[in-house]
């Protein structure tokens, strides 16, 4: 029986992206399909003054990012999400561009959608839309979290953060831990230090 599996991303985050990929790797290895949403690094550290300068500048210019991905999905369902979002990954991550209206524009161009979209950049009209796509990710994992957020038959967690992103089997088999996991009554937490950063490959 296929499983649907939900992810919330944030395009600026690398290590959602990371998750993003190695998602894509298990649909073909497989019976599960992926669903895309978008919840905001930006919103989640509203009010936090305790954040270094470059990261507030970062989560500032963030806003733009999530805005349009939330006007397409507005303006045409959650089903664009994937293919808007591998677009704006695709030169943010491995192409090492800085997430703006160039790219974002690039991107609704990529994929077939109106170039007008590029006005929520700048715009609040969907605020409310990507607040509640937000809170819906969020809700379900906590709140001492950020991105990514995977959720499996009702149960959600932040991660896996891995890098390089796992394909063919290997990704596979680390789906099928992560079933385990989800499916354990109690289970809240595996976690150690990063030792390396985003292997975009």
């Amino acid at each position: 029986m296929s499983k649907t599996v939900d992810m919330w991303f944030d395009p600026l985050c690398p290590w959602a992206w990371m998750t993003s990929r190695w998602l894509l790797e298990v649909e073909k290895v497989r019976d599960v399909e992926v669903r895309f949403h978008v919840m905001s690094l930006s919103v989640l550290n509203e009010g936090n003054d305790d954040l270094p300068e470059q990261y507030r500048d970062m989560l500032t210019r963030g806003w733009a990012g999530v805005r349009v991905p939330v006007a397409a999905a507005h303006k045409h369902g959650d089903d664009v999400l994937r293919d808007l979002y591998t677009a704006i990954g695709t030169r943010v991550h491995p192409g090492g561009r800085t997430l703006d209206r160039t790219v974002l524009a690039e991107a609704l161009e990529e994929v077939g959608l109106e170039a007008d979209l590029i006005e929520a950049a700048d715009s609040e009209e969907y605020d409310e839309a990507l607040r509640a796509s937000h809170e819906r990710g969020i809700t379900l994992v906590g709140e001492d979290v950020g991105t990514p957020v995977v959720a499996i038959d009702g149960v959600a967690f932040f991660g896996p953060v891995v890098s390089p992103a796992p394909k063919g089997e290997a990704a596979g088999r680390l789906w099928d831990g992560c079933l385990l996991v989800a499916g354990t009554d109690g289970f809240f937490e595996l976690k150690r230090t990063r030792t390396r950063e985003p292997i975009f490959d």
